[in-house]
């Protein structure tokens, strides 16, 4: 048996494996074709390998899959939801999205819990414990990908799920590699967004990465209040950057990628949707090249002590808020519910559920 599940190896340290074994290198290619393309999760249902060779996969690998799917759920708005058990038990979800324009979109976890504790999100409530794997994060594409009919797969990636991408961001882009890559499901880079709660020297790495690379993956900054005291009250993390340092990171990932950086902006009744708050945030994004993509608060289940006092403002509010900004020069979208009724809209999503 070797050292790591199927799905940590690329398609070259598969090949290798397959020399040692005396086997054709291009088997190697051919079996990822299997598990993305055609969305095969058994050795044995690969028909036109050798029999000989399915049973070795088998004998070496074990499964394709190691986690466990221990609830599957779906919303009225066609929303999916996986809670999934990993191999050591801990446990994380991920959401499979679709809209009216046919986008199949994947939103995934780079973190078993996460660290950034955000008041209004459930991902920091159970705690951080470790960070994903390749083969997890991959595992959650897979899976979702397999829940479309045969003739569908996923369009699109939003790593938006549980944890912070940045502080996992070596293992989320060698995932991220072979999504894209032919052999995988052959993805458009530019259809991938990694979401951050704002740490400049993870949107600085993430940066070299795309400028060395050339994978033009579109970055997303949960921005969520336009001064560093209404910020740190609501993102503790902002404490050790502010907001002056992350736009400055910011700014540097569109000047070295020429990619459009999205701030995200979670609007809470009473707290940061007032008309002052419209003023800073236009002032602090009026000559930059951006978008701010707003997002009414979505309701924590089992709310802690903290969050059960935040409220969504009224769709009134929201649009007010959107043509303010507008007004001011900035470009708006309104980002609408979808899964909120089984607690996989944003913001909802958590490590553990009962």
């Amino acid at each position: 048996m070797l050292p790591m599940p199927f799905l940590e190896l690329d398609t070259a340290e598969l090949a290798a494996a397959f020399d040692d074994w005396g086997l054709p290198r291009y088997r190697a290619g051919q079996i990822k074709r299997w598990i993305f393309a055609r969305k095969t999760p058994l050795f044995e249902q690969m028909t036109d390998l050798p029999k000989s060779v399915r049973t070795l996969l088998t004998e070496k690998f074990g499964s394709i899959l190691q986690c466990k799917e221990i609830s599957r759920k779906q919303s009225d708005d066609s929303s999916q939801k996986l809670l999934l058990e990993l191999a050591d038990r801990e446990r994380i979800e991920c959401v499979l999205l679709r809209d009216d324009r046919q986008h199949r979109t994947a939103c995934i976890s780079t973190q078993v819990g996460c660290a950034m504790k955000c008041v209004f999100c459930a991902s920091g409530m159970d705690g951080f414990v470790r960070n994903l794997t390749k083969g997890e994060i991959l595992e959650q594409l897979l899976r979702l990908n397999q829940l479309l009919p045969e003739t569908e797969r996923l369009t699109h990636i939003v790593v938006m799920g549980i944890g912070e991408p940045t502080l996992n961001l070596d293992t989320l882009l060698s995932a991220l590699e072979i999504i894209t890559s032919p052999e995988g499901l052959d993805l458009s880079v530019r259809r991938v967004t990694i979401s951050t709660v704002g740490i400049p020297e993870g949107i600085r790495k993430l940066a070299d990465a795309v400028q060395q690379t050339g994978k033009g993956y579109k970055l997303a900054v949960s921005l969520h209040a336009p001064n560093d005291e209404l910020r740190t009250k609501i993102i503790p993390q902002n404490r050790f950057t502010g907001i002056e340092s992350i736009l400055q990171a910011a700014d540097e990932y569109f000047g070295k990628t020429g990619r459009r950086v999205t701030f995200e902006y979670t609007l809470i009744d009473g707290v940061n949707d007032r008309p002052e708050h419209v003023r800073q945030l236009a002032a602090l994004l009026r000559h930059r090249t951006a978008i701010v993509n707003l997002i009414p608060l979505n309701p924590i289940p089992e709310p802690n002590d903290q969050s059960n006092h935040y409220r969504a403002p009224s769709e009134q509010m929201v649009r007010q808020f959107a043509e303010q900004l507008q007004q001011s020069g900035i470009q708006v979208k309104i980002r609408f519910r979808k899964g909120d009724k089984i607690a996989a809209a944003c913001g909802q999503l958590r490590r553990s559920r009962h």
